[in-house]
């Protein structure tokens, strides 16, 4: 959920998401040019592998957000809650009732059934914050989303909803809560570090990433800067580099928005200084070491805050596409400020053409939208390759947890 805020700083864009009916084809997009969208995917296999649910817990989900987003002395925070449930088509009628957490899911089911039947959605759960010692901290947690939740959303509609458990690695039954969730079919693990936390170095957590290794569970891990989510505030937990910890012990990772927003420190240096944080992430892309471990996700890819030299990188380098997964950080495709079609075409990677019929998609179908504009995005020829939609060959079945070893005799 990268970039949110400074996009909500400027009124030069339209704010509000009018949240049109998804039913296809929708006025002044025709639906020859929508078809060509899906020539050579497979909707089988495309599995959106970045989406967010939220809630307040009004449903008895046990989800919660920060107090502070619901109080008008902290504006900043009370925007962000009130962009973020615009964006999902959270009325304020939702609000007032007390039913956000099934108005989110509602509107999200409503958006996954007007795409074709076998395209699917991985729900995120989303843990605590906890510090070095172990602690629960709350005051870290900017939102908390259950793994019972995302599991329990997802079972309802299998048909196009799977779930990615959240599990802080430094809580005391951290090993007992991922066997749980491998056993309740969890496709993957989602980390935010610098929002949660969590140090990859850390030795601690090396017997989670034995476990997940052993299950064959990517690990989804949000790299770069992040401002929507700030958690603890810790950037530096962020950085790319950080990732050789987890592929060291065989796990494979996902980095979440292919790391690319804001700086970090080159940690090769003998004197670490910052870099962008994408250029971390093209190095490990391109350590030879890392090939069959290291995977980036392209949502968020196309915001306004992202460098012109990203989205050309990423169109451009297409050895890496066979690695890259679609995926869209629902909701924030609704938050109509944070992608500017203009500035994609300014950019050189967009079409004048489309802009309109972009537009008119993104006012009824924020991941139809989302969709599109990655189908669209050209630069010098190159464009995302079709296996960057072919996601679902990426989560295999998780093997079952093993036993514990037997503990020695005592003496």
């Amino acid at each position: 959920m990268a970039g949110l805020f400074s996009a909500l700083a400027t009124d030069a864009v339209p704010f509000r998401n009018p949240c049109g009916h998804p039913t296809l084809p929708v006025d002044d997009v025709d639906g020859e040019w929508l078809q060509r969208i899906w020539e050579g995917l497979d909707p089988a296999q495309l599995w959106d592998v970045h989406a967010h649910l939220i809630g307040t817990g009004d449903s008895g989900s046990g989800c919660w957000i920060a107090p502070s987003l619901s109080q008008w002395w902290h504006p900043v925070e009370f925007a962000r809650k009130r962009a973020i449930l615009n964006g999902a088509c959270v009325d304020p009628n939702a609000i007032d009732a007390k039913e956000i957490d099934r108005a989110y899911v509602r509107r999200l089911v409503q958006l996954a059934d007007a795409f074709p039947p076998g395209a699917r959605w991985l729900l995120f759960a989303f843990d605590e914050a906890f510090d070095a010692t172990g602690e629960r901290r709350p005051d870290w947690t900017t939102f908390h989303v259950p793994d019972g939740y995302a599991r329990a959303i997802a079972g309802e509609r299998p048909d196009r909803f799977g779930w990615v458990a959240s599990i802080h690695p430094c809580r005391s039954d951290a090993l007992e809560r991922l066997d749980r969730a491998i056993a309740g079919g969890a496709l993957a693990m989602k980390w935010l570090p610098s929002s949660m936390a969590i140090d990859l170095r850390d030795a601690r957590l090396r017997p989670f990433y034995d476990r997940l290794a052993n299950a064959r569970l990517p690990l989804i891990v949000h790299c770069g800067e992040e401002h929507a989510v700030p958690g603890a505030g810790r950037q530096d937990l962020g950085n790319p580099l950080l990732l050789r910890e987890p592929l060291r012990h065989g796990v494979r990772v996902i980095a979440a928005h292919c790391a690319s927003l804001g700086l970090a420190l080159d940690l090769d240096l003998p004197r670490p200084r910052p870099a962008q944080a994408f250029d971390l992430f093209a190095r490990l892309m391109d350590e030879a070491e890392w090939r069959e471990l290291l995977l980036g996700d392209v949502s968020a890819l196309f915001q306004f805050n992202r460098r012109p030299e990203v989205w050309r990188t990423v169109l451009r380098r297409q050895d890496w596409h066979g690695r890259l997964l679609h995926g869209s950080d629902y909701p924030l495709p609704g938050v109509i400020p944070l992608v500017r079609l203009p500035q994609l075409v300014r950019a050189g990677v967009l079409e004048e053409a489309h802009v309109a019929p972009l537009g008119a998609l993104r006012n009824h179908h924020p991941l139809m939208f989302d969709l599109a504009l990655k189908r669209l995005a050209r630069w010098q020829g190159d464009a995302l390759g079709v296996s960057i939609f072919a996601t679902a060959r990426h989560f295999a079945p998780p093997r079952p947890a093993l036993p514990p070893e037997p503990r020695a005799p005592e003496q």
